[in-house]
Order: structure tokens, then C-alpha cells, then sequence
């Protein structure tokens, strides 16, 4: 069985996608304002995020569908905690908590996880695929703005065991187009990766009061007017 998936979510979260960019924290991100409060509580919200995902991934490594886009090779918890460890000390596990917006969306993992497992594609492919596609953008903006030394805190981009990211990429999207999902669940799951955006924008929105507090209101404002045509964006997660 072959299909369009990876197509169809590519052209089904466009929107999505450029909503989550214009969101105050991300627009700011963008245009390299990085405070490190704020950040670190991205960190600390990620952590748990890909914990569930993960957590599911490896309980459902049997599925007829989520084994075939099983590749442990993408899991960032440990990386996460590389970075936990960095931003908080040594005690970072006492230290950190999901924030609400990152409890409802580990939630929504764990329920569709043990609802409808295939609907778990949608969170793999905008996460995994928009980390690999817009990781290196986003690490040297974290290191330049934050004044970090290569390596330091931002573990979570490196993916160490993918030598080629573009390959990899190509053979994750083939992957995706073999899996075997009914053509009516197809939208479905594009459904369930806007929603994931939508789940991601929130938690983005949380983190724009430590960053206000740090920067101040007007170049908060100033950084995300509309961005011109002209401004560089990040890749999408396809």
C-alpha cells in the first residue's frame, strides 16, 4: 500500500505552520532574541513532550503502522536532559514541571497513543521532521543570542546518529507514504497534526511573559510586527 501522507500533511499544515512561527515567542527566536529563562522553560515543556511521545513509541513498537516509522535514532529525551542539566544544575529533575498548555498536550499523545495509534504519525512527523528540518537554523541563533559555547545547552539539535539529515529525511517521507493507513484516515491525520501545531502554539504563547519581563513591551512589539517577504524563514517540518 502506497500513498501521498507525507504530501498531504506538508500541504495540509502550511497554515499551521505559519501560524506557529508568527507566534511572539517564536517570531522573536527568529529574529535572534533568546532569553535564557524563557528558553529554558521551552527545554523544560520539550522534555516532557517527547518523553510521552517516546514513551508511546517504545511500548507500540508491534503496531503494523508505528513500527515501520519506529527509528530510536530521533529520540531527544536523553538529549533533553543534556540540556536540563545545563540551563538548571545537577538537580534539574526537582526543578522542572510540564507547564498546563504542555499537561493537555501530553495528555492528547497518551489518549490518541491508546485510541488510535496511527494518529500518532501526525505528532512524530511535526515534531521529528521540523526538528531535522529547522534544528541547525535554530541552534545558531540559540548560540549566538544566548552567548553559549558550541555544544553547550543545545544537545537537543544534534542529532548524532542521522550522518545525513536530507537522506534521512527522503527515506522517513517514503517510510510515511508506505505506512498502511486506510485513504479515509488520511485526513484524519492531518487533522490531528494541526491540532498538534495548535497544541505547540499554546505552549509558545506561555513563555512570551518571561520574555516581555526581559526584553520589555516595545521591542517585544517591535519584533513581531509582520514580517516582510523579505525576511528568511524556517523550513518546514517536510
Amino acid at each position: 500500500m502506497t500513498s501521498n501522507l507525507a504530501t498531504k500533511l506538508r500541504e495540509g499544515t502550511k497554515k499551521s505552520h505559519s501560524m506557529a512561527e508568527g507566534t511572539g515567542f517564536i517570531a522573536c527566536f527568529l529574529k535572534g532574541t533568546v532569553e535564557k529563562k524563557s528558553y529554558r522553560k521551552l527545554v523544560n515543556n520539550l522534555y516532557f513532550v517527547y518523553s510521552a511521545m517516546e514513551e508511546e513509541m517504545h511500548k507500540h513498537t508491534d503496531d503494523p503502522i508505528l513500527s515501520k516509522i519506529f527509528f530510536p535514532e530521533l529520540d531527544r529525551k536523553a538529549a533533553l536532559e543534556q540540556d536540563l542539566a545545563f540551563y538548571y544544575g545537577a538537580n534539574w529533575k526537582e526543578q522542572v514541571a510540564p507547564s498546563e498548555a504542555t499537561k493537555k498536550y501530553i495528555a492528547r499523545i497518551h489518549e490518541v497513543a491508546d485510541r488510535d495509534p496511527a494518529l500518532m504519525v501526525a505528532h512524530l512527523y511535526t515534531r521529528y521532521l521540523g526538528d531535522l528540518s529547522g534544528g541547525q537554523i535554530l541552534k545558531k541563533i540559540a548560540v549566538n543570542a544566548m552567548n553559549l559555547t558550541d555544544g553547550e545547552g543545545t544537545a537537543f539539535y544534534e542529532f548524532k546518529q542521522i550522518p545525513d539529515e536530507k537522506v534521512f529525511k527522503k527515506n522517513y517521507r517514503q517510510a510515511m507514504n508506505e505506512l498502511p493507513i486506510a485513504e479515509a484516515k488520511l485526513d484524519e491525520v492531518v487533522d490531528e497534526a494541526n491540532a498538534a501545531f495548535s497544541m505547540n502554539m499554546v505552549m509558545f504563547n506561555e513563555l512570551e511573559g518571561n520574555l516581555i519581563k526581559a526584553i520589555g513591551i516595545q521591542l517585544f512589539n517591535l519584533l513581531t510586527r509582520k514580517r516582510n517577504r523579505n525576511d528568511s524563514e524556517l523550513a518546514t517540518a517536510d
